[in-house]
């Protein structure tokens, strides 16, 4: 598939499925790609379990890749046990060669250049499985960040192409949802965090604020 095959298939993708429900476009998207086409990865954070519990009912049998980055919070792993066990995940963990671990652990780069830190221990142990996958999903959300609002469903990102399911579900829809299907929350979110990454680079605050010490940094790269 050239540059214009594939800008005019995203293209068509997107006029297909955004009149759908989030669980309508999860349906949909398996009548295009196989489950060994598709790459679905979760941080297991804040807003984790309502994509998850759609992945469960709707295709139990895509794989769950978790990016462990060597500095999660102890109560984000245990989150991701629990929601493994309780919907039956099949979740693999991705992380950083050991060497390179090793060196930001030491040189604490998240303290002085946290973008490098992220390409580290996040971007780059995905890069090796996007060449695997024809498709990335991510249940990034229109509301969550200014940069977030300007996705489409889908969107060509680096050779593979993205799939937002939940993009255009409104804060309030995705609190409903968590509500009539009681969906257990992240430990942390008690504590006054909502967006919840490793635990050098995140405090407590609403929305994305407590992410990168309130930094002006608002993404660690993965859906750049």
């Amino acid at each position: 598939m050239n540059d214009q095959e594939r800008a005019a298939h995203i293209k068509a993708l997107n006029e297909a499925f955004r009149p759908l429900q989030p669980e309508q476009r999860i349906t949909e998207l398996y009548r295009n790609y196989s489950v060994e086409q598709v790459m679905l990865t979760s941080s297991f954070a804040a807003t984790s379990a309502y994509l998850l519990h759609l992945f469960s009912v709707y295709q139990p049998e895509q794989e769950v890749l978790f990016i462990d980055t060597g500095y999660h919070f102890e109560e984000t792993l245990l989150y991701k046990d629990y929601l493994t066990k309780v919907y039956g995940l099949k979740t693999r963990e991705v992380r950083a060669e050991d060497w390179k671990h090793e060196f930001t652990t030491n040189d604490e780069t998240w303290s002085k250049d946290p973008d490098y830190c992220c390409t580290i221990n996040k971007v780059e142990p995905l890069e090796k499985l996007k060449d695997e996958h024809e498709v990335w999903v991510s249940g990034l959300m229109h509301w969550q960040s200014d940069r977030r609002k300007t996705l489409d469903i889908f969107e060509d990102r680096g050779g593979v192409i993205k799939f937002y399911p939940l993009l255009d579900v409104t804060m309030e829809q995705r609190e409903a949802y968590i509500k009539d299907h009681l969906l257990p929350f992240h430990p942390m979110q008690s504590k006054g965090y909502f967006s919840i990454g490793c635990k050098h680079c995140t405090q407590p605050g609403g929305g994305r604020e407590g992410r990168w010490n309130n930094s002006p940094k608002t993404e660690c790269g993965l859906h750049l």
